[in-house]
């Protein structure tokens, strides 16, 4: 594009069952893309493709598509809200440029709503806030402005203020421009029209004015020297601070509506181009030679091409599917691009601007573009694609482990064939799923997030592979760590290609502050002397040693393993040597330190009416569980807790049972804790370790 100035990149982000889909209907209804809106509950909306989204009524994949208004175009990613997709939001937001976070009007900030919003405030994301829902029994605006301002990050600035709530909702007063804002339900809610502000809310349209006022002042020295000194200010002046306050995530503009209703959605994309910002305003992106240097890259045409690859997906007509995010400079199917992370020349076949699951082929793409292409064969989800003359590597993406697991039997060896393959399609797709074999049992282990996360990845391989699999009990993903430290030393020989080879060193290892981290590697090696490809030769002989541990056969994490001292043999040292060594060294350290089994440890958010509470919270002590807090949401009650994730298996049946089918929860991971030795025993004992 061109203009970068008149593009917009943004997110829809929320917790489930929070709007973000039809919302997101509603968009494209009014921008012209579609001609009839689809419902969720009827399973036929444009984004909600997959027909597990449409036989379940959620997002499950985020999807990819393009709109104008006003005279700028906007890409839309739409992001699923339930926590075991939570991947899907994690790497949409690290190629946005802005985003629309979603709230329902009764629950205001849920547990999912947290998640999204401390991912966008990892990567910088300007959001704007839209509380959807306002025709719902118990809506309440003002509430859900001070849940926000009390759980989540931000100074959040009312910009707009209902008329009216629940089914006497009918619109909202602008608090800019200062009139009221009404929809004809005869089209849809097509036509807005401007009104009068009524008499009866006149004084609290002041009160809030006045307030946002206050609030933004001081990102525009112009306006805080007319607010101080009592002057009219002009809108223009307002939505230019405005503009700069949110781009800056100063301020976080929050308005209201119920896209199911056909109501307040113009505003939204109105906001969205006078608020959101463009490639430009975020400025230069920031990057690395494959030197190591700091470098950054211009979001123009005519700066060096570079891009990221941020998710993969699988097309039954196109084969694989990598979506991209072009920061700087132009390109066309006739070049290359390289993959710095490997060194790998690649050629991009064709390139499309997908809408949903719909493809439009196009010859060029340019900076600001958000694109599937076809063609990549070394490269995945994370890797940066570049100008093989000018490399540069931008931040990758970091995604959270599988704590849960399900056993796989294909019904014959060739449908084993047929399952390996589809396996390795789908970890392709998915950094959050793995699939492992157990070197002691033969049986292959499917891993992801959660319970729903499974059956979705079960579902698809049976339905989109065909491959016919029959599935085990759910397990656990435990872990092995060390509870003390110890260091191991060792003149280290070994016989290969029929030379003896040999290197003296220590590798001393000590558990990590926080122990549900990964594996780190440290050298304090400072000899000039010992070649750099050696030290990274051990680092990957420690590394390639986290599969299995010495005590349980679970995979290891939170450790620090310390190079401290290193002794090379002119002629019997070499890299190979120093990987073998760095591999046994570090695997007798652990078993000296003495092992440890952890768990994964759930947090939970529970909804339910009060009288309930006592005895869900009674069921969780017995599982182990421990309620953090209890927050009080009009008639309800959100108990917020953590229980070992060993112990919440059919939970969903238990909490059903308790209150009368009332209460609901979501869950998503929260840490690793060791196991006590009775526990711990158990789970030896169940995996054969111990009889």
């Amino acid at each position: 594009m061109s203009d970068l100035s008149k593009l917009r990149n943004i997110g829809i982000m929320a917790h489930i069952d929070a709007g973000k889909t039809t919302t997101t209907e509603r968009i494209l209804y009014y921008t012209g893309v579609v001609h009839a809106m689809g419902e969720v509950h009827d399973g036929n909306t444009t984004m909600d493709w997959m027909i597990q989204e449409r036989e379940r009524g959620i997002t499950i994949t985020s999807a990819a598509t393009a709109c104008v208004w006003k005279d700028v175009n906007i890409n839309i990613i739409d992001t699923p809200g339930h926590v075991d997709f939570t991947v899907e939001v994690e790497r949409s937001l690290r190629v946005l440029d802005g985003a629309v976070a979603l709230f329902d009007s009764v629950s205001g900030v849920q547990a999912q709503t947290e998640t999204v919003w401390r991912q966008a405030d990892k990567y910088g994301v300007p959001r704007i806030a839209f509380v959807n829902k306002m025709d719902k029994n118990g809506a309440d605006f003002f509430n859900v402005l001070n849940m926000m301002k009390k759980k989540l990050t931000g100074k959040h600035v009312a910009a707009q203020i209902p008329v009216g709530a629940e089914s006497g909702f009918e619109g909202q007063i602008d608090l800019i421009k200062m009139v009221a804002l009404k929809y004809d339900n005869g089209d849809l809610g097509a036509t807005v029209t401007q009104e009068e502000i009524p008499e009866n809310l006149k004084d609290d349209a002041e009160f809030w004015r006045e307030n946002l006022l206050e609030n933004i002042a001081e990102y525009d020295d112009e306006m805080m020297s007319m607010y101080l000194d009592g002057k009219q200010i002009c809108d223009e002046i307002i939505y230019r601070t405005l503009r700069n306050a949110t781009i800056n995530n100063g301020v976080v503009p929050v308005f209201c509506g119920s896209a199911f209703k056909d109501k307040g959605v113009q505003p939204i994309l109105d906001a969205v181009v006078s608020f959101l910002p463009s490639p430009l305003d975020r400025g230069d992106v920031a990057g690395k030679l494959t030197n190591g240097e700091k470098t950054v890259r211009h979001p123009q045409n005519s700066d060096k091409f570079s891009a990221i690859v941020f998710k993969i997906a699988s097309d039954e007509h196109v084969g694989r599917l990598a979506f991209i995010r072009v920061y700087s400079g132009t390109a066309t199917t006739k070049g290359r691009m390289l993959n710095p992370r490997n060194g790998r020349k690649e050629k991009i076949t064709r390139f499309f601007k997908m809408h949903s699951d719909k493809r439009t082929q196009i010859e060029e793409v340019s900076a600001g573009d958000i694109v599937a292409v076809v063609g990549l064969k070394w490269t995945t989800t994370g890797d940066t694609l570049c100008d093989e003359d000018f490399p540069v590597v931008f931040e990758g993406l970091e995604f959270a482990k599988p704590v849960i697991s399900v056993s796989l039997e294909p019904k014959n060896v060739e449908e084993e064939a047929k399952m390996l393959e589809a396996l390795a399609r789908l970890e392709d797709e998915d950094p959050t799923c793995q699939s492992t074999e157990n070197k002691e049992t033969g049986q292959r282990l499917l891993s992801g997030m959660g319970e729903l996360h499974l059956e979705i990845l079960v579902d698809r391989l049976k339905r989109e592979f065909g491959v016919q699999v029959s599935t085990g009990k759910q397990q656990v993903a435990y872990r092995e760590s060390i509870c003390g430290c110890a260091s191991v030393s060792e003149n280290f020989r070994k016989l290969l290609d029929k030379k003896e080879h040999s290197v003296d060193m220590t590798i001393k290892v000590e558990p990590r502050e926080d122990i549900s981290k990964d594996v780190v590697f440290e050298s304090e090696i400072e000899d000039e002397n010992v070649p750099q490809t050696f030290i990274e030769a051990i680092k990957e002989g420690v590394l390639e040693s986290l599969s299995s541990g010495e005590k349980s056969g679970f995979p290891v994490i939170g450790i620090k393993a310390v190079l401290t001292n290193l002794t090379i043999h002119e002629i019997e040292t070499n890299e190979i040597i120093c990987k073998i060594a760095a591999s046994t060294l570090f695997r007798k350290a652990c078993i000296k330190a003495g092992g440890v089994i952890l768990e994964p440890v759930m947090s939970l958010e529970i909804v339910s009416p009060e009288e309930f509470v006592g005895s869900i919270i009674n069921d969780l002590n017995a599982r182990r569980g421990i309620a953090k807090g209890i927050d009080v949401q009009g008639l309800h009650r959100v108990i917020h807790a953590e229980s070992p994730l060993s112990e919440m298996f059919g939970y969903a049946t238990q909490i059903r049972s308790l209150s009368q089918g009332r209460a609901s929860y979501t869950m998503s991971f929260s840490n690793y804790q060791t196991c006590g030795g009775k526990l711990e025993t158990e789970i030896l004992r169940s995996i054969g370790r111990i009889y």
